[in-house]
């Protein structure tokens, strides 16, 4: 052994010299990759195991192994744990020191298995924990968002096309529409969820390996459905990271269609909601600012999601199989990610429930831009008139009623029988905001006792998870 040769790495025999120094640091991933410690430790507790059920360690180095990983936790968790940039990765900073704590025994941990193998299996524990999380901060908003929803079945806001006065709806039925987009998302994290939970521990560097492994029972000690089917698809395989960032860039997304609304809603031009003070902040010069921090900076988080999914997929585009060094750089955008979508379901959960409704105001919007044209439009239909004439006679009311000011209940019988002799007094019971929602009493549809029964139905969904 030459003086240069490397003996401080855990692979450093075939070596001939030491890393250079600046490559040991730019290729190490301890930095970030510790945050995977307990994954670490729970997947070779479950390997040592596995090693004494089939003959590989005596029950003796078994409860070594044991003892020493939950000194390394402990010292973990208490912030003592000497983390090294030299030993590389979160692999072999424990393996390190728990050879330090328990001597040979501990050097016998990584017996039929490889850093591949195991990098992938603790990836999938973290993320599998993690979308255990962000599924139960998503049910949160949901229930808020519901449960807001409820109390405001008959509450009459303006629905908008193109950001143009429509059709009244109920601001219940507009956050019901909310839930819907969150609802699907939920259903993405599970199926997500499904495909991640089996586990490539076994598969070794990328051909598996010659000891006689129990791969189902390490998989079922760790909690997953089965093991994976191919050793080389095990240790190079993404898919799972992809597809959890694709989940998050679409729930992000859908965050900040929500976000804009809010901002929008609670402009003095708007004056639809109000937000508590604790979700906002003030300007350093303007007295009389309240500003929606809370759902802007959601809005914005959406492009750096973006960007991780948009990482990864480019990250994996190229790699040839088994393990590639490149696979390194699939953490951090993921573990952004996980911070970044929790972090705004939080926000979210905590803020939506506290939205405070200016009825009013709502009420007030929805009776300008004449909003219940086509509740007029079908009126007509209903005496009659084809709907491409009745359409041709609301216009012509409306363009009146741009002139005049008024809107289309404001004018008297008199006005309307001028565009249409046939429409009688019973037009009115069409023409007010509250007959125009109950009109709409079908499955879906924004009358107020279908709001109700479509919130119960929400919530029920929520209770089954």
């Amino acid at each position: 052994m030459t003086k240069e040769q490397d003996t401080s790495k855990l692979w450093g025999g075939r070596f001939t010299e030491a890393t250079d120094s600046f490559v040991q640091r730019f290729t190490a991933s301890v930095a970030f990759d510790q945050r995977m410690a307990r994954q670490d430790i729970q997947g070779s507790l479950a390997h040592a195991e596995m090693l004494q059920a089939t003959g590989v360690l005596t029950e003796a180095e078994l409860e070594e192994i044991r003892s020493g990983l939950a000194q390394v936790q402990r010292e973990i968790d208490e912030g003592s744990f000497s983390w090294s940039t030299e030993l590389e990765d979160v692999h072999m900073n424990i393996e390190a020191r728990l050879t330090e704590l328990i001597g040979s025994s501990g050097k016998k941990l990584h017996t039929g298995r490889s850093r591949n193998d195991q990098v992938a299996t603790d990836i999938r524990l973290y993320l599998r924990a993690a979308i255990d999380h962000i599924a139960q901060e998503l049910t949160r908003l949901q229930r808020g968002t519901i449960e807001l929803a409820a109390v405001n079945a008959d509450t009459i806001m303006p629905g908008f096309t193109h950001l143009q006065t429509a059709q009244p709806v109920s601001f219940g039925h507009h956050l019901l529409a909310w839930n819907e987009m969150l609802e699907r998302d939920h259903g993405r994290l599970m199926d997500c969820r499904a495909r991640l939970n089996q586990s490539p521990l076994g598969a070794a560097a990328l051909a598996g390996t010659t000891y006689p492994i129990d791969r189902e029972r390490t998989a079922a000690a760790l909690g997953f459905d089965r093991p994976t089917e191919n050793s080389l698809d095990s240790v190079s395989d993404r898919d799972f990271a992809i597809e959890f960032c694709s989940f998050a860039a679409l729930l992000m997304t859908h965050l900040s269609r929500i976000s804009e609304e809010l901002v929008l809603w609670t402009s003095a031009q708007f004056g639809f909601i109000e937000l508590p003070d604790r979700f906002c902040t003030g300007s350093s010069i303007m007295p009389q600012k309240k500003n929606p921090d809370v759902p802007e900076l959601v809005r914005g988080k959406v492009g750096r999601v973006n960007g991780h999914l948009v990482a990864l997929l480019t990250l994996m585009k190229s790699q040839p199989l088994a393990y590639n060094k490149d696979n390194q750089e699939d953490k951090e955008p993921l573990f952004d990610t996980v911070d970044t979508v929790l972090d705004s379901l939080r926000a979210f959960a905590d803020m939506i429930p506290a939205i405070r409704p200016h009825k009013a105001h709502m009420r007030d919007a929805a009776r300008r831009g004449f909003s219940t044209a086509t509740d007029l439009a079908d009126y007509l239909v209903g005496l009659g008139l084809p709907f491409r004439d009745a359409h041709e006679v609301v216009g012509k009311a409306v363009a009146h009623g741009i002139e005049s000011g008024k809107d289309l209940a404001e004018m008297d019988l008199a006005t309307l029988q001028g565009f249409c002799p046939a429409i009688g007094e019973d037009v009115f019971d069409v023409l007010t905001l509250e007959g125009s929602l109950a009109a709409r009493d079908h499955f879906g549809g924004t009358a107020p006792a279908q709001v109700t029964a479509a919130a119960q139905r929400a919530l029920a969904r929520l209770q089954a998870r």
